[in-house]
């Protein structure tokens, strides 16, 4: 039988490593994180103007809600919406697109105070779908691009390929979310590494061994400087990397970790015991 996820979330800043940890899984979103993003309208091969909006680093449910408009020289149009309801998530809102130029935009809001507006931009279909030239309107002070469907994974060469993809499942997931990819540092792997060693070592998960160093001290033991934040996840018992991030996505504590676009630095252990258990360490920093 699977041995279940341990529901061990640790994390702290340089100003308050005592933290107990009950009190720091609120502290893992800070609601001042929470913010929408949408992407500047584009067309679709199939000859539609698309948009894509996202929810990320929040901690509370809302009304998602994504409009495209059409800039015109009285008030502006809305000529397509849609909405979704939850706490972190993306949206995608289609209109068919027509041969007569015309400049779009899109607003995204999630009637809890946070709101974003796109590039605006001049399109134009031709019959079979394909976009005609036009040019584009002056950008924004702050546009936003639309998300690729397959997230890389930089610093593939640290770690073993579990770790690795420890490192490249979590990317994906943080995808969804409106957050950018974590770096799988060297010193950040050795730390996570060695705590699932001595995890694996002592057949018990834990964040802390009576006696031993807590995690951001293991963090600068490997030789790692700086960092604003720090957060942690473990888990024993699952056979996969798979398996081991989807457990970890459906408990709140770690997916507020994974999901906390402050942090872009990762480290991933992996380590069996001697009766063959696999322990796994996740540790994130802000720098």
């Amino acid at each position: 039988m699977r041995r279940p996820l341990g529901a061990l979330v640790c994390l702290g800043s340089l100003a308050a490593l005592s933290t107990p940890v009950a009190a720091a899984h609120a502290a893992a979103a800070p609601r001042d994180t929470c913010r929408v993003q949408v992407s500047a309208p584009t067309v679709t091969p199939a000859g539609k103007i698309q948009v894509t909006g996202t929810r990320a680093g929040c901690d509370d449910r809302a009304l998602l809600r994504i409009r495209i408009k059409q800039a015109n020289r009285g008030p502006d149009r809305t000529l397509a919406s849609g909405a979704r309801r939850g706490v972190n998530g993306t949206l995608t809102v289609k209109l068919r697109c027509g041969a007569t130029p015309r400049t779009y935009y899109a607003v995204v809001l999630d009637y809890r105070g946070n709101a974003a507006k796109s590039q605006a931009v001049r399109l134009s279909c031709s019959s079979t779908g394909t976009p005609a030239p036009a040019p584009s309107a002056t950008p924004t002070a702050s546009p936003t691009a639309t998300p690729t469907t397959t997230p890389t994974t930089p610093g593939n060469g640290t770690g073993t390929a579990e770790e690795n993809e420890v490192v490249r499942l979590t990317n994906i997931e943080r995808q969804k979310g409106g957050c950018g990819p974590l770096q799988h540092d060297p010193q950040l792997n050795k730390a996570a590494h060695d705590h699932s060693a001595t995890q694996a070592s002592r057949n018990q998960m834990t964040h802390q061994f009576p006696g031993g160093p807590d995690f951001v001290a293991r963090i600068r033991a490997a030789g790692f400087t700086g960092g604003s934040a720090f957060a942690e996840n473990v888990a024993a018992g699952y056979g996969t990397p798979a398996s081991v991030v989807a457990g970890w996505m459906k408990s709140d504590g770690h997916r507020k970790n994974i999901m906390n676009c402050k942090y872009n630095l990762i480290g991933a252990g992996m380590v069996k015991s001697s009766g063959g258990t696999p322990y796994w360490t996740q540790v994130f920093v802000a720098k």
